[in-house]
């Protein structure tokens, strides 16, 4: 059975991931595809949960052997991929397929499902507001975080290219919207 797919993707920090465990534990049928990557686990990750850790070496030979949906090395040598057999278990299950990707990521992975895809966008107010959430956050050295700022002011130029955008300003508002657009979709 092939289900649907529901790509939410956004600057790091916007609160994508807040939003994607919301859904998660609605009534929808949803199911989280956990992507894989190459860079090291942070201490609060869980294995298969949140990611599947994998070396370099390792991804770049699942690149070869056309392992993925999507893949892209987000940073120089940190790798992220949607792994085909992640959605086919989804799938498998009778769930429609829920992703938290980042924004070339998404986009990506809207080219690939076509009709059976809706594609959200997770805005953030204003680049100073993500600044101030990633400090919050603190899992970043100080120069990573200017990496990230940069990278989240391009990726907030594309979110005309979703179907639906959130503007994440204020938390409850921003996971009715989710709920709505999803109940829609689905």
């Amino acid at each position: 059975m092939q289900g649907k797919a529901i790509i939410i993707s956004a600057p790091s920090g916007s609160g994508k991931t807040t939003i994607v465990h919301h859904l998660l534990k609605q009534d929808f049928g949803l199911a989280f595809s956990v992507s894989a990557t190459s860079r090291p686990k942070r201490q609060n990750e869980t294995e298969g949960k949140d990611y599947y850790f994998i070396s370099e070496e390792e991804f770049r030979t699942k690149i070869e052997n056309n392992e993925f949906v999507e893949w892209e090395e987000v940073y120089n040598g940190q790798f992220y991929g949607t792994l085909k057999s992640e959605i086919e278990r989804v799938w498998a299950t009778g769930n429609h397929v829920v992703f938290d990707v980042d924004v070339v990521g998404g986009l990506n992975l809207k080219k690939q499902f076509g009709e059976q895809v809706m594609a959200v966008f997770v805005m953030v107010p204003s680049i100073e507001e993500l600044k101030t959430r990633l400090q919050i956050r603190a899992t970043e050295p100080p120069e990573k975080l200017a990496s990230r700022l940069s990278k989240a002011e391009q990726e907030m130029q594309r979110a005309k290219e979703f179907d639906k955008v959130i503007v994440n300003d204020d938390l409850p508002h921003a996971l009715r919207d989710a709920e709505v657009f999803v109940k829609e979709f689905l």
